[in-house]
């Protein structure tokens, strides 16, 4: 039970701190609501939650690698700044397939 209380605490943290997960759960908000707008099928909605999920856990991921590289080496360093890409890579990465998920899901409903 500890556990799942210090990793509900990491959520809201992410939430209350991080510019790019609020930007992201606002999208996720958005397409949910899309998804009872145009009665997606129960397949999309699978879909779309793991598309969710995976933005969104991989950006916590970014965010906690930021935080340990910032704790390590506080100092602008070229081989921190490699760290800190490559995992804001894997949230992009992340991001343009969930975009192309949502793009299979909505664009035949709307045209």
């Amino acid at each position: 039970m500890k556990s799942v209380g210090y990793a509900f605490k990491g959520a809201l943290l992410l939430l209350k701190t991080e510019a790019s997960i609020k930007i992201q759960f606002v999208i996720a908000i958005i397409v949910t609501i899309a998804g009872f707008y145009f009665e997606i099928s129960s397949n999309e909605w699978i879909v779309q939650l793991l598309a969710i999920g995976l933005v969104m856990s991989i950006e916590g991921i970014n965010t906690a690698i930021e935080e340990i590289a910032n704790f390590i080496h506080p100092e602008q360093h070229p081989k921190i700044g490699l760290i800190k890409d490559i995992a804001a890579g894997a949230v992009f990465i992340a991001s343009v397939f969930a975009s192309i998920v949502g793009l299979i899901i909505y664009l035949p409903k709307i045209f």
